[in-house]
Parts: structure tokens; sequence; C-alpha cells
């Protein structure tokens, strides 16, 4: 490599970003939406910078499956860029701790974690393949157990969890704060044919439904974006007729912060002590809590939560007078 490449070379890689993108290839092949996933940047900025990496001969397409990946060149780890991998990955492997990187790492562990849950995607099991399986088809098979019920999507999202329940409930209640993501849900359940959802915009501490108007409410990854959890659990509750329930999916305690600024997140998780707590003070009782989903080394794991709304004391009917 003369002076004039050396020079070049350097330059490129003197942008953090391209450093970013090196280190996370390094460890998992990745396409262009997952790396926006991984790296919080917009889809044209990644694909400008992998663009110059695959110029250098330091990024390579692996196209697989009709998508294109990305992942190391072979000049990053053999060849004539060899000797600069291995200092590259030195100063990786220095600053793993750091907080950007730890960040990156659990954006990766999530998107990984995706990637295998996708409800199109059929899972195998190491060395047996299963046609159709899926975790899907189980969940809308667990479907046809339940009785025609009124559900509410507490802070719906883009609607995935609310066309699934609309496959087994009479209605679907269907709630967001932001009207965008509302219409992306609209725009989702029409392509699938859910026509039994109605969509309301509000806050989850304050919800656009009457009291006791529903059997189940569902609040899936909702709870740690509320400004008041306390409150929303007590609304939660207000909506659900006697003998309802309520449904929760939350994430446990944990220290990613770049959630906050990234996501909105107000609350790193909630401690199962915690949860069950507010579950109590909301009104319900029967409380049941497990593990939903943990990855063995991310930094995510599911609490699934559940309780049932007390029914209203009969009133005493009055006696019969003597004559």
């Amino acid at each position: 490599m003369d002076m004039k490449e050396a020079a070049s070379l350097y330059r490129l890689l003197g942008e953090d970003v391209r450093l970013r993108l090196l280190r996370v290839l390094a460890r998992e092949r990745l396409n262009v939406t997952e790396l926006t996933a991984v790296l919080g940047l917009a889809q044209s900025g990644v694909s400008r910078h992998l663009g110059l990496l695959k110029e250098a001969g330091l990024v390579a397409e692996a196209p697989a499956g009709g998508f294109t990946y990305y992942q190391l060149g072979a000049g990053a780890v053999r060849g004539r860029l060899a000797g600069l991998w291995a200092h590259l990955q030195a100063q990786f492997d220095e600053a793993a701790s750091s907080a950007p990187a730890r960040a990156d790492d659990a954006r990766l562990q999530e998107v990984l974690r995706q990637r295998r849950e996708h409800f199109e995607t059929h899972g195998t099991d190491a060395g047996q393949l299963v046609p159709g399986r899926s975790w899907a088809a189980w969940a809308r098979a667990l479907g046809h157990l339940l009785p025609p019920l009124d559900v509410a999507d507490i802070g719906c999202g883009d609607g995935h969890l609310t066309i699934e329940a609309a496959r087994w409930a009479r209605r679907v209640y269907a709630i967001d704060r932001s009207a965008a993501v509302l219409q992306r849900a609209r725009t989702l359940a029409r392509r699938h044919g859910a026509a039994n959802v109605a969509w309301k915009r509000g806050e989850i501490e304050r919800i656009p439904l009457p009291d006791a108007s529903v059997d189940v409410a569902l609040l899936s990854q909702a709870l740690h974006h509320a400004a008041d959890p306390a409150l929303a659990l007590a609304e939660a509750v207000r909506i659900l007729r006697p003998g309802g329930r309520a449904l929760l999916l939350d994430l446990r305690p944990h220290d990613q912060s770049w959630v906050k600024d990234r996501l909105g997140d107000q609350w790193l998780g909630f401690s199962d002590a915690a949860l069950d707590g507010m579950l109590r003070r909301a009104g319900l009782r029967d409380i049941r809590l497990q593990l939903g989903a943990r990855k063995a080394g991310g930094p995510f794991t599911v609490t699934i939560a559940s309780g049932v709304k007390g029914r209203a004391p009969k009133r005493a009917r009055p006696g019969r007078r003597e004559r």
C-alpha cells in the first residue's frame, strides 16, 4: 500500500460511524435495515458509508434469502489489509465496555432476536427442519380456545399485536397517542383484513373508553412509556368489566439508558415486586407474574403479568315485610 492509498484509507476510518459499522459487522452480517436499527442512523446515511467501506475493500456484499447482507470484506481479515484490521480489532476490544459500544451491542441483540422471531419466519432447531413451525401459528391456535371478547390494546404502536388480537376477539379498541402511528397501524390492518378494530387516539393515562367496556386490557411494552405507570394501570382497570383481565408484557430493570432518547422510554423496566404492587393497588386480584422472554447475554428480559378485576359486591335484596 503506497502513501497516497494509506492516507485515503486513514481518512475513511476517521469517521466514527464507519468504525461502528465495522465493529458491528465483525460480529454479525446484517442488511441495511438492520444496520439502520443498530446504529440509529438514516438508511441513506448507512448506505453511503457502506458504499465507501465496500470500495475500500473493508466490507463486502453477501446475498442470501432474497436480501443483501453486508459482512467484512476478505481484504479486512486477510491479505493487504490484515495488519490494519488486527489493529482495529484491538481497538474494538478495548472499547467494548464503553457506553456507545454497549448500546450498539444491545441494539444488535434486539435486531437478531427480531430476525429470529419475525412472524413470517419459520424457526428450526439445530439439525431438525420442521416445515410450517412458527410462533405466530401457535399464538393464533391458542386464540381458538378463547370466547369472543372485547379487547383494548393500550399503546398499540404500529398495530401488530392489535391485528393478532383481532383474529380471535369480537372487537379490538386500539389506542395510541400518535396520529401518525395510528395511521400506519390502520394501513397494516387493512392489508391483513382486520375489520373489527376501532382506532382511538389518546394517552394511556387517560384512555378514551367508558368504564367497564372491555373484557381484556392489553399493555404490551407500553407501561415503560407512561409518565405515571400507576395511573395507566388504574385506567386499564377502570375500563375493564368485572371479572375482566389485565395482561401486561414489559421489561424487567435494565441499564440501557439509550432507550430514553432513542425510543422515548420513561422507565428502565420494572421489577416483579414493583409490578405486583402496582397491579394490586390498581384493584386487581389473582396476580400472576412469569418470565416472558430472555436471551442469554442480552440486556432485556420480558415479564408477563396479569390480574383479574374483582366483581362488584351484590346488593342485598330487601327482606319481605310481614303483614
